[in-house]
């Protein structure tokens, strides 16, 4: 898995980062286009990771993820057989990639509806991004869970 360097701009900063993009995009097929080139920059997903256990369910299109703790900070790789919902991967992980699951856990995805997102996707794709988003927190939440359970004598 790709371990970039820790991202250097706060979570907030990013979001914010994010809303500003989404506004300076006019009109709603702008900003498809816009998740569309994003998701195109996700780096490979090799296929062996495409398996039933990196699935996420409830989502209409294929949708997997997987993640890895190193030196604390939690990496996120994913895809789609979708377009754009490989660009809602993109945006995620844009934001939780690399970061410490305290982070993650305290920065909800306000982002998302600072830039109408939710209103302009598909019931189907709503609650899909709920399972990537929600896949994302417990995986935090886990990794959290895990070092506290290795803290204690």
């Amino acid at each position: 898995m790709d371990k970039e360097a820790a991202p250097e701009e706060p979570i907030a900063q990013v979001q914010q980062s994010i809303v500003d993009s989404f506004q300076c995009l006019g009109n709603w097929m702008a900003r498809y286009e816009y998740l569309i080139d994003l998701g195109r920059s996700l780096p490979d997903f090799p296929d062996k990771w495409r398996t039933e256990a990196n699935r996420l369910h409830g989502c209409q299109a294929q949708v997997w993820m997987v993640a890895e703790l190193h030196d604390h900070s939690l990496f996120f790789q994913a895809r789609s057989d979708s377009a754009i919902v490989t660009g809602l991967l993109a945006l995620l992980m844009k934001v939780y990639s690399g970061r410490l699951p305290e982070e993650i856990i305290s920065h909800p995805p306000d982002f998302l509806r600072a830039i109408e997102l939710e209103q302009h996707l598909s019931p189907n794709r709503a609650n899909g991004l709920f399972h990537m988003m929600e896949r994302i927190r417990l995986t935090a939440q886990d990794a959290l869970d895990a070092e506290v359970a290795k803290a204690k004598p």
